[in-house]
């Protein structure tokens, strides 16, 4: 009951009558940058947070010294 190759390309030129091809490109473009927007702040944060770890994982190495 899965979508064939016909009605995929019925809907996507219903798709395009509906919206026309700038508004596509314009849909498309701002999808893009969501995506990469949302990517790098993913990324930045799993960053934050190794580093995080690595400091804390330093502290507790060092040995202390009794004075």
């Amino acid at each position: 009951m899965g979508l064939g190759p016909l009605e995929i390309g019925l809907i996507l030129a219903v798709v395009v009558l509906v919206f026309g091809g700038k508004k596509l490109r314009t849909l498309g473009s701002d999808l893009g940058q969501a995506i990469k927007g949302f990517r790098t702040s993913m990324s930045s944060e799993t960053t934050e947070e190794s580093e995080a770890t690595a400091s804390a994982d330093t502290a507790e190495a060092k040995p202390k010294t009794a004075d």
